[in-house]
């Protein structure tokens, strides 16, 4: 198989090394993935000054360029994050933001700089909103330029009104796990035919 590269960019709002339930689930995606070959490293995007802003760059000291240039590198790029009063975390809006910037950026062909890379996502938390922020990125991604593959999502609620952390559960529940390796595989086979045949240059 033709070797390919993942980026996870968790979006979690504990910076490392505290213990956190989004980087488990990007880190499950990754090794998914692994088994389809492809090679993967993830970014928490806490640990890093990303400015707000809707440009490639926001000037001195914003860290987003780095986090850019490896998400242009990457094949698939995944977005992980936690629930937070039923909406996507902080960190993940900012993320959404600044790749709004690509919508101005071209390849050598004239077409948006990320039309023929995937996108997929992952969602936690211990509270509903899983399906509402799944349907949030697919928008955003895919307005970017991100093509999203069929079942491209995973997710893991807990129980309403029942606090519980998915890093806190002693196995990975069997429809998560289900879901993952679709995503995977999913994710694998669509990122190869769009690098045998990509999108027409306008």
């Amino acid at each position: 198989m033709d070797s390919l590269n993942a980026l996870a960019l968790v979006c979690s709002l504990k910076p490392s090394p505290d213990p956190s339930s989004s980087e488990l689930m990007a880190r499950q995606v990754l090794d998914a993935l692994a088994e389809h070959g492809v090679t993967g490293d993830s970014v928490r995007v806490v640990d890093f000054d990303v400015h707000p802003g809707v440009k490639t760059d926001m000037g001195d000291g914003d860290a987003w360029p780095e986090i850019r240039r490896r998400i242009l590198d990457a094949d698939i790029l995944l977005v992980s994050t936690p629930t937070w009063v039923g909406h996507m975390s902080s960190v993940a809006q900012r993320v959404l933001e600044r790749l709004d910037a690509e919508l101005s950026e071209t390849d050598d062909q004239g077409r948006p700089s990320m039309f023929g890379k995937v996108a997929v996502t992952a969602v936690v938390g211990n509270e509903d909103g899983a399906h509402k922020i799944t349907a949030d990125l697919y928008q955003a991604l895919g307005d970017t330029g991100f093509t999203i593959p069929a079942q491209g999502g995973t997710y893991w609620n807990h129980e309403a009104m029942n606090p519980k952390d998915y890093i806190d559960l002693e196995r990975t529940p069997d429809a998560v796990a289900s879901a993952t390796a679709t995503l995977a595989r999913n994710a694998a086979h669509l990122a190869r035919l769009l690098r045998e045949r990509p999108y027409p240059a306008p």
